[in-house]
């Protein structure tokens, strides 16, 4: 089953919720605020996405914390997403196959759910 992290509010996870609602592809839904990941959810995720497509460099957290101040490499960007989940782009879905998608594009999600436009 696909699991779909992210929180309630987020504009994104909801557009995602739908999709996945809408076309009846069933998901667990895991809610950062509830059950934070930790790094080695993290590391996993790494190893199929690209830091800098799941580090959210545009959200609230982001600019409250300051950090682009700190120009952060790699490494540090790894450091913050392990400590604050809510630097997460988010949602993030784990396939049943593997896979790691990040955000949500509908184009994207069709594609991959093979649900025609």
């Amino acid at each position: 089953m696909i699991k779909v992290y992210g929180i309630k509010t987020c504009g994104s996870v909801k557009k995602a919720l739908k999709f996945l609602n809408e076309n009846g592809i069933e998901y667990e839904f895991v809610d950062f605020k509830k059950e934070p990941v930790g790094c080695d959810k993290i590391d996993k995720w790494l190893e199929k996405v690209d830091i800098n497509l799941l580090f959210n460099n545009r959200g609230t957290k982001y600019r409250t914390l300051k950090l682009k101040e700190l120009n952060l490499d790699s490494n540090g960007k790894r450091e913050w997403l392990c400590k604050e989940n809510l630097l997460i782009k988010r949602p993030v879905l784990e396939l049943e196959d593997g896979g790691v998608i990040v955000a949500f594009d509908e184009e994207k999600y069709r594609e991959i759910f093979n649900y025609g436009t």
